[in-house]
């Protein structure tokens, strides 16, 4: 059994807690007050809470999913020696305050320089995957649509890593199209741009992005 660690306590980190539980790994997941998740490990004997910087030691993978603005914080909170060497799946998007103009999301990053490489210059020490970030939490895990599996686009400087999560997104029903360093990431993040202006412009949050050959 694989010890995972979901950094966060929105919808996301809930939604993909519940797959890896689901999937039979053990989970602890990170929080600034712990207390607020006190009925978490009454889920089953796998799940636990802790601060961020107990579930960063605690998990041989890491889950980063928080706001995008608060992903620097997080990281420091749960600190890099803990963070060292072990896989850390970013599914953060660099999402701005302001309000979506005809659909579209405003950016706090240019297409110059994406959030997951922000955080792994910050935590060079981490092996930074970027996943889960093209797509609604609803459908994270085990998704099940009439053109089958969609499609869940990853990048990161480390092969070992990607293949690691490479393996959990195969247990999440999903295909993976690798799209190699870190830098792919300026092209992976704004796909939130446009998996959410459908959303936003006529309710439909019912669909994944796929990849057709």
């Amino acid at each position: 059994m694989k010890r995972v660690a979901v950094l966060g306590t929105g919808a996301v980190g809930q939604v993909l807690s519940d797959g890896f539980l689901k999937h039979g790994y053990a989970v602890m997941r990170g929080t600034r007050e712990p207390a607020k998740l006190a009925g978490v490990a009454a889920a089953g004997t796998s799940a636990s809470v802790g601060t961020f910087a107990e579930a960063a030691r605690f998990g041989e993978l890491v889950v980063l999913a928080v706001k995008g603005a608060a992903a620097e914080a997080v990281l420091d909170l749960a600190g890099a020696e803990a963070l060292a060497g072990k896989v850390v799946v970013d599914t953060t998007n660099p999402i701005a305050a302001e309000p979506p103009v005809h659909g579209v999301l405003h950016f706090f990053t240019s297409l110059e320089e994406s959030r997951m490489e922000r955080l792994q210059r910050r935590v060079p020490g981490a092996r930074f995957v970027k996943a889960f970030s093209c797509v609604g939490n609803t459908l994270m895990v085990n998704p099940q649509l009439p053109g089958g599996p969609p499609t869940m686009f990853i990048c990161g400087n480390d092969e070992a890593a990607k293949a690691e999560v490479r393996a959990v997104l195969d247990r999440f029903g999903w295909d993976t199209e690798d799209l190699g360093a870190v830098e792919a990431a300026r092209a992976i993040e704004p796909l939130c741009m446009l998996w959410c202006i459908p959303g936003f412009l006529r309710g439909s949050w019912g669909h994944a992005l796929k990849l057709l050959r």
